[in-house]
């Protein structure tokens, strides 16, 4: 089983693992947060991202951040080693859900997986349901003989 480690600005990366605990409740020993704080030092928000992976119940780890090029994701790049520990930025709910479901996977398929959850889970939705839309005459004319 992998673990996952979210580093985010504050209050972001709690806020993502109670959202995983509500859906997963039995993820809190693999899924740990940590909030960048305004203003923390980088060597401080390191030395507490080291502390977090090693609490991380798990051999692998993948390790989330919020904005890539924020110092969140910089002190992330310092922690991850590319073998044991895989980074993903960009995190967003529905790619920590995902990430979630398929933690005991290989860590390169779990990659796999957070970016796929991470992208489809972005998408332009329509202001009320397609049901309650009206329909052209035209349409309506061509399809009622289908329904």
């Amino acid at each position: 089983m992998n673990g996952i480690l979210i580093i985010a600005h504050a209050p972001l990366a709690h806020a993502l693992r109670l959202c995983a605990l509500h859906v997963f409740p039995d993820c809190g020993r693999e899924v740990l947060a940590l909030d960048v704080q305004p203003n923390a030092p980088p060597e401080e928000t390191l030395a507490a991202a080291r502390i977090a992976l090693s609490q991380l119940d798990a051999p692998q780890a993948l390790v989330l951040t919020d904005v890539f090029g924020a110092t969140p994701c910089n002190v992330a790049q310092k922690l991850v080693d590319g073998l044991h520990t895989r980074l993903v930025t960009g995190v967003n709910l529905p790619m920590l859900l995902r990430s979630v479901s398929y933690r005991h996977e290989a860590l390169e398929a779990l990659v796999a997986r957070a970016l796929a959850g991470g992208t489809q889970g972005i998408m332009q939705a329509a202001v009320t349901a397609p049901q309650n839309q009206p329909r052209k005459n035209h349409d309506q004319e061509r399809y009622d003989h289908q329904q």
